[in-house]
């Protein structure tokens, strides 16, 4: 990949972030203010004595706490996906396998012209790998001890130089936000609903008089703060699907170039393919992440509109292909080349 090529991609994944971010906080500040302007409309026209919500504490409040969560998902993002996962961080190799796990992260380290990332280990038989973290310097690489019993030292490497792919691009610090961001749309949208339904019962006390003066425009607002709160959490997870696919192909040909040996990642993938399960220790909040969707290959498997949809990565085949016809051009020209998409 050419340095503009590179520069472009971390450009992007950074305008993305703050896009990302930026959306997040104004969704919680129309949830918060929308739940002002619908209690303003339906208490204005209440009785002498009645409270009349004036104040937009809502608002306020769920903007700073959006603020505070961004703040808090940049900084201890990368901690919480591992402790999701269950993953061990790798101080001291006590086996082959491990030492083998840490000369390739060194390796690949200085290939990608990166600080060499912290080494972690999932506990989970099916074979995957992932990156996390907010910049170069403060990445991590995650693998599965699985991944680790069924690949050989060179696939091993080249996954490894995927997951390095990732940070070198900067995909990691948006990945991880978005992992942050999405559980935290999600259990926000579960908590607001639940409230609905707790405090459906007494809201609807004061509008009926004088109007209320909101009539159908509080219907309305209603409506529309109603379908924010529904929608939000799947528009979030979509959008963190469609992001993860676009970086595969182009994760996959650098960590082609940092090796010289794509036919390896090929090699490699197919072996996870065709791994029996499951990754159980790796969440559908986090599945993005992953080098191989973790959660089955139903739907990664497909092309097509729902599976550009729904699925987490790209169709493995696809992946494969392409793969091979890069090492098809590295014999016969000694160049590493990308396909077109």
């Amino acid at each position: 990949m050419s340095a503009t090529n590179l520069f472009e991609q971390q450009r992007q994944n950074r305008r993305r972030s703050a896009v990302l971010v930026t959306v997040f906080v104004l969704f919680f500040a129309w949830i918060g203010f929308g739940g002002d302007l619908i209690l303003y409309l339906q208490s204005r026209g209440g009785e002498p004595g009645q409270y009349r919500h004036t104040f937009p504490f809502i608002g306020i409040a769920a903007t700073l706490l959006a603020a505070g969560m961004t703040g808090f998902a940049w900084k201890s993002g990368a901690k919480q996906v591992l402790s999701a996962t269950g993953a061990w961080e790798l101080i001291s190799a006590a086996t082959d396998e491990e030492r083998q796990y840490v000369n390739v992260v060194e390796e690949m380290a200085i290939a990608s012209g990166l600080p060499k990332p912290r080494v972690w280990i999932v506990p989970d038989d099916d074979p995957n790998a992932f990156a996390t973290g907010s910049e170069p310097k403060t990445a991590h690489v995650a693998v599965t001890r699985g991944l680790l019993t069924t690949l050989n030292r060179d696939e091993l490497q080249a996954v490894v130089a995927h997951e390095m792919a990732h940070i070198r691009n900067l995909d990691v610090r948006l990945m991880t936000l978005l992992a942050a961001l999405v559980g935290v749309i999600a259990i926000i949208s579960d908590v607001t609903m639940r409230g609905m339904r707790f405090g459906g019962g007494r809201g609807r006390s004061g509008g009926g008089k004088k109007g209320g003066g909101g009539g159908a425009l509080v219907v309305v607002l209603i409506v529309l703060w109603l379908v924010a709160v529904i929608l939000a959490p799947i528009i979030s997870r979509m959008l963190a699907l469609a992001v993860s696919r676009k970086r595969e192909y182009l994760a996959d040909a650098t960590a082609a170039q940092f090796t010289r040996n794509p036919a390896a990642l090929a090699s490699a993938l197919g072996k996870i393919e065709h791994a029996a399960g499951a990754t159980k220790s790796i969440r559908h909040g986090t599945a993005h992440l992953c080098i191989a969707d973790p959660l089955g290959r139903r739907v990664t498997n497909k092309q097509g509109f729902v599976a550009d949809l729904l699925a987490t990565h790209p169709p493995m085949a696809v992946r494969i292909a392409r793969l091979k016809r890069m090492a098809y051009q590295y014999e016969q020209t000694g160049e590493i080349v990308e396909p077109a998409l």
